[in-house]
């Protein structure tokens, strides 16, 4: 059987079904990707790899800059691309263009040219923008500069952009969803608490990403508390920050992290790069490995894909294996290209790694 790529959301305004997965990102966010050579990255200040908050004038220096280090191929010239970003936007957009699974996001933008970039992203690709607020202001920016080998490194931008508060969330917010996607992070704290105290009363399961190894060593504490609540229900950590995560433990491997999540949330997945992934549910334990002969051209969107995957496992009621290997497919996918968006071509790859080893492939797409 031949798997094609059809997609149906090609920005007509059609009706919009209801979300079954929500995601909550406060502050709407433009990446900014460009893959550029080793001496721009030298001189970008912060750790290199993982994501460093940036003042919007270092951003735009950043951006500037660019332009003079620019690493171009013959397949792709102009290897700068400003798309709808941020690792939940990344997430719910794959699950909607890719699986076919109604999405929606929560959270704002600003009165901006990069708001009307980020909302017509998304629409283009079937998400419900719809409980999007609209604010006065900027909308958050970040780039992500990708070496010669595919690492990134992310300068966010986001103090000064527009986000959503806690207190401006309602219940209809979440109305007739059943998941709710969140990423880890200190300065959305607060509506994060909001949105899973409202999402658990409505009886929506709670994903929870961990952003990245600063962001669980300089904030460790609220994490744990988080999870330690019990109302986190699958955890995605990768390597780094796994180990950051019991940074004062015996034992920091991806295993020891595997099982001190699965103590404290129902799925627990540690994703292990080019070693592929491990995974618990109940006494369940799975070790999926990495989909084999794969050119990573932009690390970018690896772990969201990933996540994307391994959802539409959850949604689908597959077992939890399955929901791996499809997470290594998308996963697998998006490294190939540029960015955190998936191309049709790249989609089509990843329909036929799943056909080839017996995964449910999206029905709305043969």
């Amino acid at each position: 059987m031949t798997v094609e790529f059809k997609p149906k959301f090609n920005g007509v305004a059609d009706a919009t079904p209801v979300p079954l997965v929500l995601g909550l990102q406060p502050a709407a966010l433009i990446d900014h990707v460009a893959r550029v050579d080793w001496s721009l990255l030298d001189s970008v200040p912060g750790e290199r790899g993982g994501s460093t908050p940036v003042a919007m004038e270092e951003l735009e220096k950043i951006l500037r800059e660019v332009e003079t280090h620019i690493l171009s191929t013959p397949e792709d010239p102009y290897p700068v691309k400003a798309i709808a970003g941020g690792s939940v936007t990344n997430t719910i957009r794959g699950l909607r263009a890719g699986f076919g699974i109604s999405t929606g996001m929560i959270g704002a933008y600003g009165d901006d040219d990069q708001s009307n970039l980020f909302s017509s992203n998304m629409r283009f690709h079937g998400v419900d923008v719809s409980r999007m607020r609209k604010k006065k202001g900027p909308t958050g920016q970040c780039v992500c500069l990708v070496d010669a080998l595919g690492n990134r490194t992310m300068r966010p931008s986001l103090l000064s952009a527009v986000y959503l508060q806690g207190d401006e969330l309602t219940k209809e917010d979440f109305k007739g969803a059943k998941w709710l996607v969140m990423r880890y992070g200190k300065l959305y704290l607060g509506v994060i608490q909001a949105a899973v105290k409202i999402a658990k009363q409505e009886g929506l399961l709670v994903s929870l990403d961990l952003a990245s190894f600063e962001m669980v060593r300089d904030y460790r504490d609220h994490l744990l508390e988080m999870l330690e609540s019990g109302n986190i229900d699958l955890c995605f950590a990768n390597e780094d920050e796994a180990a950051e995560l019991l940074r004062d433990k015996q034992r920091t491997d991806p295993e020891a992290a595997l099982e001190f999540l699965a103590a404290r949330c129902k799925w627990a997945v540690v994703t292990l790069s080019s070693n592929g992934c491990i995974a618990k549910h109940g006494k369940e334990v799975i070790r999926v490995p990495a989909i084999e002969e794969v050119t990573a051209i932009d690390a970018t969107g690896a772990g969201d894909l990933f996540a994307s995957g391994f959802l539409y496992g959850l949604v689908k009621g597959l077992s939890l294996e399955d929901c791996c290997k499809i997470g290594s497919c998308s996963g697998g996918s998006v490294i190939q290209s540029l960015g955190g968006e998936m191309t049709p071509e790249k989609w089509q790859w990843m329909y036929k790694q799943m056909q080839l080893r017996g995964l449910l492939l999206p029905p709305s797409y043969f």
